[in-house]
């Protein structure tokens, strides 16, 4: 009798236990690739270890693209969750209402802590007072030194120049035409790599890019051309990208480069001599250090159908942050109380100290136009196109409108 009532039309009902719901899958672009020992699927593929309600679907997009192929996705609704997008490029795209707004995230979490960024990254991801992103890590700037190349033209590579006109004076002395040695390796080539390089110089003189063609522009440009123009730099600075450029440093071509932390994976490896790191220059005795802050930034979509689960992976990536030097060739965005065995500890040291000083590339979301300005500047008064006070009052006319549509 007991059974009849749990039989319907003759058929028994059986006890199923519910089934368990499946991963939610995020989509995540990054500029990485997947041969490489990356950030991005190292970090993913843990967190799905620890996570395994969560997969993640990485997609390597180029990084001259993932800007615009990001921009169209989200138009025709088929965006990922997740992207990592240049650090300039946040505010483009927090002004179009394109990211999700992390800031009510981080106020309830309790793994991230907004104050111990560093101001650089944290400004980089900041735009109109909320956080749109979380920083993967940070760059900088720095000077490198050949040790034996200052030793042998009767410097100290233990007091490196600390100002803009001993720079140019050490520059003099370290050069050797016969050899085809150069004093200073950088790049000023007209693309971004190129604007990168030229802010620290114009900030340190008391100006930004708002102000380009103010007095702090103008001595910052006449400065490298003068390096330039002395043949204490190579011409082809015009047209070499950081990594060109400091390959000349490695391979004794030149005696000094400023460049930064990507570096020492790879290339300075093979560098047949003594070399060590200091802050840049500034531009008088006491005056302000700066330097700029490169790297991209992990973004959340506005339409992202799993915030809360792509936020947790951001969680992840923050847990892991004194990761960042020894495994992957970045400085953390945060400060690391006690690093754990950092390699080239005396670089470490450096790059930690000159992070206090990196500065955001804007923000605004205007950006691009911003930065094409600058570098047509630099690039027609180093090739004595145009004097520099010229250059950039032309820049500064593109600028200012680009200023006023900032929103």
């Amino acid at each position: 009798m007991a059974f009849s009532r749990l039989a319907i039309s003759g058929l028994a009902i059986l006890c199923v236990a519910p089934a368990r719901a499946a991963p939610v899958t995020l989509q995540f672009w990054t500029i990485e690739k997947p041969n490489q020992v990356t950030q991005s699927y190292a970090l993913a593929k843990e967190f799905e270890a620890k996570n395994p309600d969560i997969h993640i679907e990485i997609k390597h997009v180029d990084f001259a693209d993932v800007s615009n192929d990001t921009m169209r996705a989200i138009a025709t609704g088929a965006g990922p969750d997740l992207v990592t997008i240049d650090n300039p490029e946040v505010a483009l795209f927090a002004a179009h209402n394109a990211l999700a707004d992390l800031s009510p995230l981080i106020a309830q979490s309790k793994v991230i802590d907004p104050k111990r960024f560093f101001p650089g990254p944290l400004a980089s991801v900041t735009w109109k007072g909320h956080v749109f992103g979380l920083p993967r890590g940070s760059n900088t700037l720095v000077l490198y030194i050949n040790d034996d190349a200052f030793k042998a033209a009767g410097l100290d590579p233990a007091q490196p120049p600390a100002t803009w006109d001993a720079l140019r004076e050490d520059a003099r002395k370290l050069t050797d035409p016969a050899k085809g040695v150069y004093g200073l390796a950088f790049s000023a080539i007209g693309d971004e790599e190129g604007t990168f390089q030229f802010l620290p110089w114009v900030q340190s003189a008391g100006g930004d890019y708002d102000k380009i063609s103010g007095p702090a522009g103008v001595a910052a440009l006449t400065f490298w051309q003068s390096l330039i123009d002395e043949k204490l730099a190579s011409h082809d600075t015009l047209i070499r990208a950081q990594s060109d450029a400091f390959q000349t440093f490695v391979n004794g071509n030149a005696a000094m480069a400023i460049s930064g932390p990507w570096e020492l994976s790879g290339p300075i490896s093979t560098a047949k001599f003594a070399w060590s790191t200091a802050l840049l220059p500034v531009q008088k005795p006491g005056g302000t250090h700066a330097s700029a802050l490169g790297e991209h930034a992990f973004v959340i979509l506005h339409n992202s159908a799993h915030p809360a689960e792509a936020f947790r992976f951001l969680e992840y990536v923050y847990s892991q942050e004194g990761r960042d030097w020894n495994e992957f060739g970045m400085l953390p965005s945060i400060r690391i109380d006690n690093p754990a065995a950092p390699q080239h500890p005396q670089a470490y040291a450096t790059f930690i100290e000159e992070m206090k000083y990196a500065r955001v590339r804007g923000p605004n979301p205007h950006w691009s136009v911003i930065s094409k300005a600058i570098q047509a500047a630099f690039q027609s008064a180093l090739t004595h196109q145009a004097q520099p006070a010229a250059a950039l009052k032309d820049a500064q006319a593109i600028i200012d409108p680009a200023l006023q549509g900032d929103n």
